[in-house]
């Protein structure tokens, strides 16, 4: 094997450029597939951290029965029989055991206004166990507590991005801003949350649920949101839950209960099939490149024919040559390949240097993947090319000029 590869390498020095300009193909085919496999990894691994920092053992309570996992899981679908109601959420803080916090939760869409300013942004009325159970806490002033939604008082906490349109450098607390037709007073300023999903948490305004059905002149919630007592209770919790609201429905179960293993599943079969997706377009580079390496070896074999007669009159074998051949391509590629994985890995640093939020990420199996796929090309590209030499015959390759 040895000589196999000394002779390869000779042979690509002997022709630098052709080698170089083979090489480029399989460069890009690699490169394609570690950033493009590498965005569709890099946003698995975004949706993963964005879920587990959502709170700690939730659970989501929409109205309607639907598939909770799959590509076609989620909000939209299930006949919606009965609404979620207030009463419902009263049930299960009276009636759950493995559950610790509940909020019923609505939202829509409204304008807020203060003196000449006013912002479009989304209302979500929601109860005073809402900071625990989703994992978001007022940073000045206090949330809405839960005299406040028993008295369905008019009083409103904003995210920063509300406060800095709004008020600027004015403090926004004991203020009155408009929603709708109503007056709010703010008592509290969310601490930064970012951008999470592409929606910016920080450009929200919270009201106490009782509050918001009110604005949005409905009884029915768009979900009660729930924590489990600790992770090895959410099973149990989840069943809790679902023939809680099962009794209060006469024995008809018309909700679904998802927790955060739920979301992931269904957010995951969504991330593998765009990273299945991605592969199959930059494997398409790799069949380009692979394409270029079996033109030139073919040419290379034609050019060669003369010595390997030689070869062939000094007793080399077929498999001698076949060899010589197939290990000459596959070094083109492999070579290709590590400058390609070289060069994804520098752009990839490069990317997530200059924009943090990009979700971009070279694991090692996108490295196994990527190399792999370079040894594939480069045989599959010299076999023809390889098998071509082995037969020719060497009377015949002698007397070529």
């Amino acid at each position: 094997m040895l000589e196999y590869l000394r002779s390869a390498f000779a042979a690509l020095l002997a022709n630098k450029v052709r080698a170089a300009l083979t090489m480029i193909g399989v460069v890009i085919g690699v490169l394609a597939v570690t950033l493009l496999v590498g965005v569709g990894d890099g946003a698995r691994i975004y949706v993963e951290r964005t879920l587990e920092g959502i709170g700690a053992n939730l659970l989501i309570v929409t109205p309607g029965r639907r598939e909770t996992r799959g590509a076609m899981a989620g909000p939209h679908g299930g006949n919606v029989t009965r609404p979620l109601v207030m009463e419902d959420v009263r049930a299960l803080e009276r009636q759950g055991t493995h559950i610790r916090e509940v909020t019923g939760a609505t939202q829509g869409g409204g304008t807020i206004k203060y003196k000449d300013r006013r912002r479009d942004t989304l209302v979500f009325g929601v109860g005073a166990a809402f900071p625990d159970i989703r994992n978001m806490h007022v940073g000045v002033g206090t949330f809405v507590r839960q005299e406040d939604v028993d008295a369905r008082r008019r009083v409103t906490v904003l995210g920063r991005t509300v406060v800095r349109e709004l008020f600027g450098d004015e403090s926004p607390l004991g203020k009155a801003v408009r929603i709708g037709d109503a007056r709010y007073r703010v008592i509290g300023i969310m601490e930064e949350k970012g951008t999470s999903l592409g929606m910016d948490l920080d450009d929200l305004v919270f009201l106490p649920v009782t509050a918001a059905l009110d604005l949005f002149g409905t009884d029915s919630l768009n979900s009660i949101l729930t924590a489990a007592k600790n992770k090895e209770d959410v099973p149990l919790a989840m069943a809790e839950v679902d023939d809680i609201l099962a009794r209060r429905r006469h024995g008809e179960r018309e909700v679904t209960v998802q927790s955060q293993d739920d979301l992931l599943a269904t957010f995951g079969s969504l991330t593998n099939a765009m990273t299945w997706m991605l592969l199959a377009i930059a494997s398409i580079s790799l069949v380009v490149g692979g394409i270029g390496i079996m033109n030139i070896m073919l040419v290379s074999v034609t050019e060669r024919t003369r010595e390997i007669g030689v070869r062939r009159a000094l007793g080399a074998t077929r498999a001698d040559v076949l060899w010589q051949f197939l290990v000459e391509s596959m070094a083109i590629s492999i070579l290709g390949g590590l400058l390609g994985l070289g060069l994804g890995v520098a752009v990839s640093l490069a990317v997530r240097s200059a924009a943090p939020d990009v979700p971009l990420e070279v694991s090692p199996w996108i490295a196994m993947v990527a190399l792999s796929s370079a040894v594939v090309v480069g045989v599959v590209s010299g076999v023809v090319p390889a098998r071509r030499a082995a037969l020719l015959d060497p009377v015949e390759a002698l007397r070529y000029e």
